[in-house]
This record gives C-alpha cells, sequence and structure tokens, in this order.
C-alpha cells in the first residue's frame, strides 16, 4: 500500500474507532493529540475516566496487534503522562489504555486496558 492510501486507511479506522466510542458512551475528548512524546490516536473519557486508544490497522487483527512493539508501548506511556500533566488529579487520573485492532473488512476488536501488563 502506497504511504498516502496507507495513511488514509489509518485516518479511516481511527474514525470507525471513534465513532465506535462515542456509540458505546464515551466523550471522544481528542484526536491525533501529539505531545513532546509522541501521538495518541484518541482519547476518550468515561466520566472522571481517561482513555487512551492506539489504533492499528492491518489485513487481520493479529497483524494489528503485532504491530505494536515495545518502543511505542513506552512512547504512548510517556505521550499519557505528558497529557496528564494537564488533568486536575495529573498523574492520579484514573486512566487506562486501550488498543484498537481494524482489519481489512473493516472489522473493529477493541482491547481493554491492553498496556496493563
Amino acid at each position: 500500500m502506497s504511504g498516502k492510501v496507507s495513511n488514509l486507511a489509518g485516518l479511516a479506522a481511527e474514525a470507525a474507532v471513534a465513532r465506535r466510542y462515542r456509540d458505546s458512551g464515551y466523550a471522544l475528548a481528542r484526536t491525533r493529540w501529539r505531545g513532546r512524546w509522541g501521538e495518541i490516536d484518541l482519547v476518550a473519557r468515561q466520566g472522571d475516566r481517561v482513555i487512551f486508544v492506539e489504533v492499528k490497522k492491518a489485513r487481520t487483527h493479529a497483524l494489528a496487534a503485532d504491530r505494536l512493539g515495545d518502543r511505542q508501548r513506552r512512547r504512548l506511556i510517556a505521550a499519557a503522562e505528558e497529557f496528564l500533566e494537564g488533568e486536575p488529579r495529573g498523574t492520579l487520573t484514573d486512566m487506562r489504555f486501550d488498543v484498537a485492532l481494524v482489519d481489512g473488512l473493516g472489522r473493529i476488536e477493541i482491547i481493554e486496558n491492553a498496556l496493563a501488563a
């Protein structure tokens, strides 16, 4: 897939995942939030909880999951800590990391609290 097509497919996947979260009752706080340490695809809220969502798209959910490596996990955590600096409770804010996998047919699988381990 060319870079432009791949980028557009990624944006479409992020939009579909954002709709899924909104339809499930979450408030979408930010899309493509960028800080010093990188970008977080989606930031959602459920009451006082902040949910950081990384969207991965590939032909299959398994291939999409393989695209989240240790280096990116560390970057996501650092970016989330930076985001939380702007929250009233800072890093004490109730939060979690979800990974949304999108396959080639547009099916979405959300893994809640994916970075807990």
